[in-house]
């Protein structure tokens, strides 16, 4: 939920209504004089200006919803405090490293897990620096006369042949090394064909991108391996620890839209959270970046929870708020104004509030599924 999702607060707003009504404008004694009695020189008029009614009065209704953001942040500062020091909390953060984990715990510092092996951040930026490669030189494929591209294929291949000089101490088994190995010599080598013809055409380019796929499936595989094995046993010693307590713990993740699908981190906490867990306790927060900040996860986390005992309040439905406010009234509508156009509704099959399904999607269907099923 975000500030451009209003309803989802609009609750609280009310709840707030005594801190308006304190907070709210006092007529001053300006405002008293009768209307006939100037309030300021007619040199003031151009600054002052006089709005219409109908203007003050709907900037008047306006200024609810900007005050409601206000005072909801103000009360959300009161209920992080509360919801710190009655639940342990989990944020599973995306990052370069393979993704943060930080446990808080009621009136204990907050507990980081440690980085993922450093195995996984060098098998992903030498994935990379493949993938890289068809991108930097795309623009110029099949255009001779254009060859702004050779100095920054000159620098990168310097940077790949210093990276294939240093593999041999490179922190992974010696199978891995010496797919990683290859995979930069094959980029090196495509970098010198390159620059030797003097143009990029198409099919070379094909040909080093299916040459380099099988192998960047393995290293892909190795480096999902590790990740994942590292985080399991993080999450696996947490919930030990916790003991009782991990039956009120939450979890959020954060995810972008290209990493929604078989999310990793949420993954892995799925395993021991459970299924009647998501949604519920396991929380997947979306972000417009890949990575954020742990204030603003706190944040996001914050506003879900609050806004649930805001939908009980209402509506007699802990979850509800979880939805857009205005979905199912608006689904009405585009039903109804569907009709008046002489056009079929398309629309999602309503789920119930509450729903425990997968935060991602979950209908089968024809084609490839996994890496390993493309060709």
């Amino acid at each position: 939920m975000t500030a451009e999702q209003p309803w989802s607060f609009f609750g609280c707003a009310i709840l707030t209504a005594a801190v308006m009504a304190i907070a709210a404008p006092q007529r001053t004694h300006a405002q008293s004089q009768p209307q006939n009695q100037p309030l300021v020189p007619p040199y003031m008029n151009i600054i002052v200006g006089s709005p219409p009614p109908a203007e003050t009065a709907k900037e008047d209704i306006l200024a609810l919803n900007a005050a409601m953001f206000g005072l909801y942040g103000n009360s959300g500062k009161v209920f992080q405090r509360n919801i710190l020091s009655q639940h342990p909390i989990i944020l599973a953060l995306f990052s370069g490293a393979g993704g943060r984990f930080i446990l808080y715990r009621p009136g204990q510092q907050p507990l980081e897990a440690p980085s993922v092996p450093i195995a996984y951040q060098l098998l992903k930026s030498v994935g990379h620096s493949s993938m890289v490669l068809p991108v930097m030189v795309g623009p110029y494929i099949d255009k001779p006369a254009s060859q702004s591209w050779r100095g920054p294929m000159e620098g990168f291949r310097a940077q790949l042949k210093a990276a294939l000089d240093g593999v041999d101490l490179a922190d992974m088994p010696p199978e891995w090394r010496a797919e990683v190995r290859g995979i930069l010599q094959d980029n090196i080598a495509f970098a010198d064909a390159s620059l030797s013809r003097g143009v990029i055409t198409f099919d070379s380019v094909k040909e080093f991108t299916g040459k380099q796929a099988p192998k960047l499936k393995k290293i892909v595989a190795w480096a999902a391996q590790t990740q994942v094995a590292h985080w399991m046993r993080v999450v696996g010693e947490w919930k030990r620890l916790l003991g009782p307590d991990w039956e009120k713990t939450y979890a959020a993740s954060n995810t972008i839209y290209v990493a929604r699908q078989n999310n990793v981190l949420f993954s892995v906490l799925a395993q021991f959270f459970g299924p009647d867990a998501i949604n519920q306790r396991l929380i997947m927060i979306e972000t417009v970046s890949f990575t954020t900040t742990t204030e603003d996860m706190l944040d996001s986390l914050t506003r879900i929870l609050s806004d649930r005992v805001v939908g009980q309040l209402f509506f007699g439905n802990l979850y509800m708020m979880d939805y857009e406010l205005m979905g199912s009234s608006a689904r009405d509508a585009i039903v109804a104004e569907s009709a008046k156009l002489g056009m079929t509704p398309f629309l999602p099959p309503l789920v119930p509030f509450g729903s425990k399904q997968w935060p991602t999607l979950i209908t089968p269907g024809a084609g490839p599924t996994t890496l390993l099923e493309l060709h």
